[in-house]
């Protein structure tokens, strides 16, 4: 599969629309949270995609008015020497949902299929071996009840590099370009080879994947959420009943004076003053 972006697509979604649709899905999702926690339910969905294709901002956006209690975002870094040693899927085994819960992997087990098999962290035998066990893993997941997504987010050659040079000039978002990216632009033919064999192992019925085009990312964060919810067969669960306790009458506290407290300096106030900074 290619991630070159198709002919005749449609143009950026405007942002009063995106807000207001964005906004409704959000509200569904807490909808989809309350179900999961009043039924048990275990739901995983696993993000993957090529570098800068939007993942961590959708998954800002689906977690964004949820419970972090109930729904979990899990990014794993680096293996230790320890779990090198273990079998590859042992470590994503403990972040799995208990009954309740929701689990967001920001990147997954099939880091073994990407950039592992690209960068060459792992042998050709370790990659044959992932590729067979990975569909397995997955129908056992999903044997034992876990709903299981698997979205890969899709993006152009053109517009990955045009969102790493943002990253440049952005000090809030630089830390986001890591050695791993560039070399992404660099082997790009390399990933996609990694991917399409992926798939053909992977895209099981049990488990099968979901391609989201992400060259807009407001277009790629509604069509996500939407199908998420399409997916899963939630229900309205009515929240309990609350209602707020009468403030009970003084009984004669005073608070201490302002002097006796240190204070946080008012840094707001400053701003727009004499066109300074406040800082």
């Amino acid at each position: 599969m290619s991630d070159e972006k198709s002919s005749g697509e449609p143009g950026k979604l405007p942002r009063s629309l995106y807000e207001r649709e964005l906004y409704r899905l959000q509200t569904e999702l807490v909808k989809l949270q309350g179900w999961v926690h009043a039924e048990g339910a275990r739901l995983v969905v696993v993000f993957e995609g090529r570098d800068a294709a939007g993942k961590g901002s959708t998954i800002k956006r689906v977690t964004e008015h949820l419970n972090p209690r109930v729904a979990r975002i899990v990014a794993l870094p680096q293996p230790t020497e320890r779990e090198r040693g273990q079998w590859y899927f042992q470590r994503y085994v403990e972040h799995l949902p208990a009954p309740g819960e929701v689990v967001l992997l920001d990147r997954s087990w099939y880091n073994r299929a990407g950039v592992e098999r690209v960068m060459g962290f792992c042998t050709m035998e370790e990659h044959q071996r992932f590729l067979r066990q990975c569909p397995i893993f997955e129908r056992m997941l999903v044997e034992d009840g876990i709903l299981l997504r698997k979205y890969w987010f899709s993006v152009s050659d053109a517009v990955q590099e045009e969102r790493f040079r943002r990253r440049l000039q952005d000090p809030t978002r630089r830390w986001k370009l890591s050695p791993m990216d560039l070399e992404s632009i660099t082997r790009w033919e390399a990933y996609s080879r990694a991917k399409d064999e992926m798939f053909v192992h992977t895209d099981i019925s049990e488990a099968p994947w979901y391609v989201v085009e992400s060259d807009d990312k407001r277009r790629a964060r509604l069509n996500m959420i939407a199908h998420l919810l399409s997916t899963v067969p939630y229900e309205t669960v009515d929240p309990p009943v609350i209602e707020l306790p009468p403030r009970p009458p003084s009984t004669g506290y005073q608070r201490p004076p302002r002097d006796l407290q240190t204070y946080v300096p008012d840094h707001a106030s400053r701003l727009g003053k004499r066109g300074g900074r406040g800082i």
